[in-house]
């Protein structure tokens, strides 16, 4: 498993899979409810903040290219420091792959099959996502290549043929009740989904080393095609909905409901709903494999496929007794995620980036 290596492209595949995944679905709505008309300008924020981290990943991993994000910690601040930022890591990439699997099972029980028990496709989400995270890193990034043309394809369709229902001024005034609700929104989308760019800091050791020179370009250009893409999708439902953009949680499938093109193509709600599913499932799959590789590294196994079954069941059981309702469900990613998100990722990356700032390059030594 931790043999296998990927080029630059799929690497990129990978990264914006796991930003773009279950966000583009999940985040336009709750964020136009926080910020109102400046949603697009929470997102760039908070997306200023997400190339800070990829910046200091990639710097990280420039000076220790053969090592993942626990390695070069145990050997910058100690085994002990290490393990202590780890347990708020784990618990956080737990709740993570949890909260992207219910978030389907919430919206497949709100919008398209009401009578059946949540766990019924939290179950299954989680049985295919461990088969793939077991299947490797090389399995996924050629799998979800094809996996992310099909879902970003769906997506385009549906925000094009909605064209002639957009209503540029509904966008006025951008900031109807000033900056705070911007600020916000860029709080709520820093904790989901740019904090989360911590995950490839375990995974950029795997990168072929004939071909390192573009990854940080690729991976920039990725990430700035994610938040453009987000940028379009909260943008395309202010102009279709208005006001009432944030009340609707899944606002794109709300969007793909009222989509007509003469009566050629109507009632595309189910694209939507399949790039959610889809989007999700192929998060979850990293999140997996990127956890079940930090655990390994972080106590020594040897293999760290034996325990991604575990893991994934473990998240199966959290999506059961986590939360009462979607009400509350709701709170939680609002608030506690990105404080979360900080205590886990961007404090130990922050950390360990300015450590080898101060510290002297070991390889370029004679």
């Amino acid at each position: 498993m931790e043999k296998q290596t990927v080029n630059p492209f799929q690497m990129g595949v990978l990264f914006f899979v796991f930003m773009t995944g279950s966000s583009i679905i999940n985040v336009p709505g709750p964020l136009i409810g926080k910020a109102d008309n400046g949603a697009w300008i929470s997102l760039l924020l908070s997306g200023g903040m997400g190339f800070l981290l990829l910046s200091c990943i990639l710097f990280l991993h420039r000076r220790y290219p053969d090592l993942t994000f626990v390695e070069y910690s145990r050997k910058l601040i100690g085994t002990t420091l290490t393990t202590i930022f780890s347990v708020l890591t784990i618990s956080f990439l737990l709740q993570m792959q949890s909260a992207m699997v219910i978030d389907v099972g919430l919206f497949m029980v709100s919008s398209m099959l009401r009578e059946t028990p949540m766990y019924v496709f939290t179950l299954l989400i989680f049985i295919v996502s461990a088969a793939t995270a077991f299947a490797g890193l090389e399995v996924m990034a050629r799998m979800f290549t094809l996996t992310m043309i099909l879902t970003a394809l769906c997506v385009l369709v549906v925000l094009v043929i909605a064209l002639p229902d957009y209503n540029p001024s509904f966008l006025l005034p951008v900031l109807p009740k000033g900056i705070k609700p911007v600020l916000h929104g860029a709080y709520f989308t820093f904790g989901f989904p740019f904090a989360e760019v911590f995950l490839f800091s375990m995974l950029l050791p795997f990168v072929k080393k004939t071909s390192l020179g573009k990854m940080p370009r690729t991976l920039f250009i990725t990430l700035g095609i994610n938040i453009l893409i987000l940028c379009a999708s909260t943008v395309s439902a202010i102009m279709i909905f208005g006001p009432f953009a944030g009340e609707k949680p899944y606002v794109l499938f709300s969007l793909a409901r009222v989509v007509e093109f003469q009566e050629i193509i109507q009632r595309v709600e189910s694209i939507i709903g399949m790039s959610l599913i889809l989007g999700s499932y192929m998060k979850t799959s990293i999140t997996l494999y990127v956890m079940s590789l930090y655990i390994s590294k972080l106590v020594g196994l040897q293999d760290s496929r034996t325990i991604v079954m575990p893991l994934a069941l473990i998240g199966f059981l959290m999506g059961l007794n986590s939360f009462d309702g979607a009400a509350e469900w709701s709170q939680i990613v609002s608030t506690v995620h990105p404080v979360w998100a900080f205590a886990a990722f961007v404090v130990p990356l922050l950390l360990l980036t300015v450590i080898t700032l101060f510290k002297k390059d070991d390889s370029k030594k004679t």
